[in-house]
């Protein structure tokens, strides 16, 4: 039997992804800032929605009220204004930008305390 060369094999040619995902390091940070608000007492509460568009983390105060913070990803905006978003609890557009350490840094603000001396 002859062998193919990997060169004429295509796997699911002209096939999308199904769904758009955090990668594990982009997900490490999102749950570490969680896990910080959690400790802080902001948060009790997180919710994932995978579309074929977008990908969010929701966090909330309580699982029944709308959430405190939204985080999007949506790769179709990397080349325009940047594929991480981050909403208020209301809707708004908080930040917007290419980096997601840069579009969570309102959040880790948050945490800051100022401390007396």
């Amino acid at each position: 039997m002859a062998q193919a060369s990997s060169a004429n094999i295509v796997a699911f040619p002209g096939r999308k992804p199904g769904q758009v995902g955090f990668q594990r390091d982009e997900l490490t940070k999102i749950l570490d800032v969680y896990g910080r608000m959690v400790a802080a007492g902001h948060w009790r509460d997180y919710a994932m929605d995978f579309t074929k568009d977008v990908a969010t983390f929701a966090a909330f105060v309580r699982h029944a009220e709308r959430p405190q913070a939204r985080i999007e990803k949506r790769p179709t905006l990397r080349g325009k204004q940047g594929m991480w978003t981050l909403f208020g609890e209301h809707g708004q557009v908080l930040k917007r930008g290419h980096e997601l350490a840069g579009v969570l840094a309102p959040l880790e603000r948050r945490l800051l305390k100022a401390v007396e001396d």
